[in-house]
């Protein structure tokens, strides 16, 4: 796709690799619809977009309120005109064996992991189909091809994101619709999920040193590299290291 003058929209775009694909994608001269629950964050990522000449606005928006992401779709189609390109994004993390985890922290991650992708894929098809070159992008992470002790609920979303958007890929294929549909499974990209994510008290584990350990191991920014030296391995969860007290990979 050649983003100049196509729409893009990203959800969890006020830090980490979200933000990184608003300022990529502005800087190849796409409009961009950036949204957060940040708001603090999300309007410093929109700032730093708009120098590049591109159109960018930000949106407050809750992923896990299907309502909101309805409305924040007919919003967006209404500002911008065509939409060509969403990319689900926005995550948490929980630390929690399944006998430690409450429901409501499930709950949780659950309703944005999962339901926010669900929710911005639906209310965002009509709208890329009517496109005629549309991309749909679900983030899932390498842990949605492995589990890990104290992340369950975490793999358990990843997992269905992955197969929920290979079956979407099928069924726009069969159905002959001009969307693509891609999953990406980042490894251990360095951004502030680990910081900002619940975990159980049982397991004794100090949030700060988590987020320290977790930048530690997750040696890839997510800020694109220079074209000549990029390399896949920044999918491929190379860098991951597992532990028992395993943080999320992307």
């Amino acid at each position: 796709m050649k983003y100049s003058g196509k729409t893009a929209v990203v959800t969890g775009a006020a830090s980490g690799i979200g933000r990184a694909l608003v300022l990529d994608l502005a800087a190849r001269g796409a409009h961009v619809a950036a949204s957060d629950v940040d708001k603090k964050g999300l309007a410093a990522t929109v700032d730093e977009a708009a120098r590049s000449g591109s159109r960018v606005l930000a949106y407050e928006l809750d992923v896990a309120d299907r309502g909101a992401v309805l409305q924040h779709a007919e919003e967006v189609r209404a500002e911008f005109g065509d939409v060509n390109l969403v990319i689900n994004n926005a995550g948490v993390a929980l630390g929690a064996t399944v006998e430690q985890m409450t429901w409501e922290n499930y709950d949780w991650l659950m309703g944005i992991n999962l339901g926010g992708v669900v929710n911005g894929t639906k209310a965002f098809l009509p709208h890329l189909i009517e496109s005629g070159d549309g991309a749909l992008v679900n983030i899932s992470s390498v842990f949605g091809f492995v589990g890990m002790p104290t992340q369950s609920a975490y793999n358990a979303a990843k997992f269905a994101v992955r197969g929920f958007t290979e079956a979407l890929r099928q069924e726009m294929i069969i159905a002959r619709r001009p969307v693509t549909v891609h999953c990406v499974h980042p490894g251990g990209i360095n951004t502030n999920i680990a910081r900002n994510a619940r975990t159980s008290d049982a397991l004794g584990i100090d949030p700060e040193r988590q987020a320290r350990d977790f930048s530690r191991i997750a040696r890839t920014s997510p800020e694109p590299m220079p074209t000549s030296s990029t390399r896949s391995r920044a999918c491929s969860g190379r860098d991951t290291k597992a532990s028992s007290r395993a943080a999320p990979a992307g």
